[in-house]
């Protein structure tokens, strides 16, 4: 015997049928197996394929190739990797016996794995078989899940903490997931008018890129970024759209930045109190280059180090 077994793989995340010109004259020329069926198998057949749902095999395979030579097997989303362990090991005993290729029929695209955490947000907010606290969810219950899962990834790229900083992007991304999801029945928005919308942005923002405007640095590339989210927004003043929920020392900043962006002289409130005193200090540390939200955060985490070596001493 000698013949031939392409096994042919796919992704499961684009849709049926988009395949390599390569792969689409392969199934078209020779029989087609499978293990079950699925909405592959319906579009190659719908497009003149002989696909055959058989036990998956090394000797289905074998007897396919001995009746007709050349046989592609349609490996399942994960692989089918037991097959193809089981007929190459056999192959390896008997050489000669029959060829094993592998073909990928269509792949990946970067991002692919997003249309996973969408798939599966529906299967969790699913009204049947869902899950029930996510489903009783709005807005407002879970901004401060939103707040608490951005503060615990600015702690990891803090600690400069590589892996934690995957986990917490994967977390703030669950944020963004479940939002738009729950957009979806309540504002009549979805997760695809959240991307539309943020493509498009980059895509007005970043005329340099996109558009070929000529720019001579990164400060010019700055000026045009804030002027066209000027014209866009249309703010009748400088301190509209501030977030007012932010850190008093990170809004404090915003505001000192879009006063001096808008070439206003706008004076600040009175050191006589408190908060007059603590606003004072931040528009120094803005004059001065620094960050006051950091400082005090550098200076609140010494402390919490002084405070442990204080509770060692006394132990």
């Amino acid at each position: 015997m000698s013949g031939r077994v392409v096994l042919l793989v796919t992704s499961p995340r684009l849709p049926a049928g988009v395949l390599t010109a390569q792969a689409w004259d392969l199934v078209r020329a020779h029989p087609v197996l499978t293990a079950e069926e699925s909405e592959q198998t319906e579009t190659l057949r719908a497009a003149g394929a002989a696909v055959t749902v058989v036990p998956a095999t090394a000797d289905t395979l074998l007897a396919a190739i001995a009746e007709h030579g050349t046989v592609v097997w349609l490996a399942a989303p994960e692989g089918d990797e037991h097959l193809a362990r089981e007929l190459g090991l056999r192959l390896a005993r008997e050489p000669g016996l029959a060829e094993l290729e592998l073909l990928y029929g269509s792949w990946d695209p970067p991002g692919a794995r997003l249309l996973d955490v969408v798939t599966v947000m529906d299967r969790l907010m699913h009204p049947d078989s869902g899950d029930p606290w996510k489903r009783a969810q709005t807005h407002t219950s879970l901004a401060p899940f939103l707040l608490e899962e951005a503060y615990e990834l600015y702690d990891a790229i803090r600690d400069d903490d590589t892996e934690a900083v995957r986990e917490e992007l994967g977390d703030v991304l669950l944020q963004v997931a479940l939002h738009a999801r729950l957009a979806e029945e309540t504002a009549s928005f979805t997760i695809d008018d959240v991307a539309g919308d943020l493509v498009a942005k980059l895509i007005r923002r970043n005329p340099h890129v996109f558009a070929g405007t000529e720019v001579a640095d990164i400060d010019e590339i700055i000026a045009n970024w804030e002027q066209i989210k000027k014209t866009e927004k249309s703010r009748a003043s400088a301190a509209d759209g501030v977030a007012l929920s932010q850190p008093a020392l990170s809004l404090t900043a915003k505001l000192l930045q879009r006063v001096e962006r808008a070439g206003l002289t706008v004076p600040t409130p009175p050191a006589d109190t408190l908060g007059g005193e603590l606003f004072a200090l931040a528009a120094r540390a803005r004059a001065e280059g620094e960050d006051a939200e950091a400082a005090l955060r550098k200076a609140a985490l010494d402390y919490i180090e002084s405070i442990r070596t204080a509770e060692r001493r006394s132990a």
